[in-house]
């Protein structure tokens, strides 16, 4: 059964983890930072074991059939068409968030984003001298959606850049083609560059779902956009830093990739192999991974409101957004409990934490059983 692997609880203590050191020595079940408590695809391991036996690990540059194997993916994932040499390798996805406020802007102009965000987003403009500006987004029911009213408010006459978050960390949102166009729109109107960090596209639960880049609704929009993706989350290999954007117009990546020069370093030899190995030999892991998470989902979306809590449906990530600001410092209050996860304040919401269900089965049950208890 393909679950077994899944199911699995491998140890993680001792391994310089960032999630599991965090609380070492204490019993805190560690369901925050997004990465997954799940082994890599065999064929990655595979693929890392024979690049090793190998025993030189000089310079490297990207292969050829990596680019390749990304120009089809896009074809045939989502029927863009972009050429090999509109992809910028990067050695991590953050950094290409960095990258784009750089490539973008001058000191002192503005940023727009929609909280809750993945605190980079908040961050990266501030590291390059800019202004942030967001809107909330809003829980219709049990979907998390766009104001765009209040986002149109939100751009000022200095705003330059547009960070898109799709599909959406936290929420777990997969924006339909009607939402990105009202997006594009408004950037076109107003002039804004985007840049659409896409990296959970690989992670879509919702079997009705599809990912649409926002780079590929036009050839207008994609002039201005900047797309950024990795095999991290969806192949769980964040630690082999590899990761890419996607900028077809050439002023815009010249501008980008000057931004780059004498600072970001190159992607190493493993993460090139890592990555080719992900997208073209683990379609079959990549299938059962899906479901496995999906069942996770169903577990979380059942314990929430019994609880006494809320959340949004999760129509992709393995990521939980919990409405939780009925409790004084959710975040302490779950940790007490022996769970760990993350306080939704970095995100720009307070009150709500976020919970990583990417673990076995039996871990996260035993995570949303201290998480009652704790309420009661």
């Amino acid at each position: 059964m393909p679950d077994r692997s899944f199911d699995e609880i491998i140890d993680r203590r001792g391994t310089s983890s960032i999630k599991w050191d965090k609380y070492a020595g204490r019993d805190i079940l560690p369901l925050w930072v997004a990465d997954m408590d799940f082994m890599a695809p065999p064929a990655i391991i595979g693929a890392l074991q024979h690049r090793i036996e190998h025993g030189i690990f000089g310079y490297t540059h990207p292969p050829d059939e990596l680019a390749r194997t990304v120009v089809s993916m896009l074809a045939a994932e989502y029927g863009w068409q972009v050429e090999s040499e509109a992809i910028v390798w990067l050695p991590g996805l953050v950094t290409g968030l960095n990258l784009a406020c750089r490539a973008t802007c001058e000191k002192g102009e503005n940023v727009v984003t929609a909280v809750p965000i993945y605190p980079p987003f908040l961050s990266a403009p501030i590291h390059s001298g800019l202004s942030v500006s967001h809107a909330a987004l809003v829980r219709q029911n049990a979907r998390w959606e766009y104001d765009f009213a209040a986002m149109e408010r939100a751009i000022l006459p200095h705003s330059r850049l547009f960070l898109l978050c799709n599909p959406h960390n936290p929420t777990g949102r997969v924006l339909d083609r009607v939402e990105l166009d009202t997006i594009a729109q408004l950037c076109e109107a107003h002039d804004l560059f985007i840049c659409s960090d896409e990296i959970h596209c690989g992670l879509l639960l919702d079997g009705g779902k599809r990912h649409v880049p926002i780079a590929s609704l036009s050839p207008q929009i994609e002039k201005r956009t900047i797309t950024l993706m990795a095999p991290s989350k969806t192949f769980n290999i964040p630690g082999l830093s590899v990761s890419f954007a996607i900028i077809p117009d050439r002023g815009l990546r010249q501008r980008f990739e000057a931004a780059m020069a004498g600072i970001v370093p190159h992607v190493n030899a493993l993460g090139y192999t890592a990555a080719l190995a992900a997208y073209r030999d683990c379609s079959q892991w990549h299938f059962d991974l899906i479901g496995y998470l999906a069942k996770n989902r169903d577990l979380v979306e059942q314990a929430i409101p019994e609880m006494g809590l809320a959340m949004g449906h999760v129509e992709a990530t393995y990521l939980a957004w919990i409405d939780a600001r009925q409790i004084e410092n959710p975040a302490a209050c779950f940790e007490n409990a022996g769970v760990g996860l993350s306080d939704g304040a970095d995100f720009g919401s307070p009150g709500f934490v976020r919970l990583n269900f990417g673990c076995p089965r039996s871990r996260l049950a035993e995570a949303l059983q201290r998480m009652k208890c704790a309420l009661r």
